[in-house]
């Protein structure tokens, strides 16, 4: 459905817009009488985003009772370590707002990786509607970008990015192998809007090569995304993307 490019001067400005970005997207559902689906991610950005909306006007002014959250990978850690991607958004945001307990499904990182891939994959079957195929159709998936171009917890020249039947799978770090849960491919590109939040010069250079792609492959899974009948946006700071 096509391609957006928001700049930004710093981080700050970019977490600021897409926490504005949010409560419309929020509230055009909720006055449908329906609620958001959202995948969200970890990292510095989508902290700083979290901490916007867990203060005024946001948290009172979002109904919450309309948002579902997810998160696109997780960490096979406990919920309280400090690696947890849940106990960062539950620290910055949750912790903070009026929203049902039944609005929030995490992963849970304490338990074994494939048990949990299997039963996550059957909380977001029974939680997000299918877009049309077998795969749920979130409304919004946040996604940041490492320094290596992987998204979520999918690695370069990891096995499991060619992985088309799955909702989850179980991701390992290639250089700690720690393990992760992740959603796939199909899932992202199945989504109606998926957001990429990049910030610092450390990203420069693989955006660059992203943005300039033609039509061989790149080796970088984030380069992989691409909605088949949704919107990709990327919000960038400066010192991510000079050449915008």
């Amino acid at each position: 459905m096509g391609k957006k490019y928001y700049l930004f001067e710093d981080s700050s400005e970019l977490a600021a817009q897409l926490a504005v970005d949010f409560k419309s997207a929020v509230e055009e559902k909720a006055n449908s009488g329906e609620s958001l689906t959202i995948a969200l991610s970890g990292g510095h950005t989508p902290k700083a985003f979290f901490e916007i909306l867990a203060e005024p006007p946001y948290r009172e002014g979002i109904p919450w009772k309309n948002v579902i959250f997810f998160w696109g990978d997780e960490r096979c850690v406990p919920p309280d370590n400090d690696e947890s991607n849940y106990k960062m958004t539950n620290i910055a945001l949750l912790s903070h707002i009026d929203i049902p307990a039944g609005n929030i499904h995490r992963v849970l990182g304490e338990d074994p990786p494939t048990n949990e891939a299997l039963r996550y994959e059957k909380v977001i079957g029974e939680n997000v509607s299918s877009g049309g195929n077998e795969f749920p159709r979130f409304d919004w998936i946040f996604l940041g970008m490492g320094d290596d171009g992987h998204t979520a917890s999918l690695f370069p020249g990891a096995h499991n990015l060619k992985e088309m039947q799955r909702i989850c799978v179980v991701a390992e770090h290639p250089e700690t192998g720690q393990k992760r849960v992740s959603i796939t491919f199909p899932v992202i590109n199945n989504a109606k809007r998926v957001s990429f939040l990049v910030a610092g010069e450390a990203k420069a250079p693989v955006f660059k090569e992203i943005l300039e792609k033609g039509s061989e492959p790149l080796p970088y899974p984030a380069s992989m995304v691409e909605p088949q009948n949704g919107m990709l946006e990327w919000y960038l700071d400066k010192a991510a993307a000079p050449e915008l």
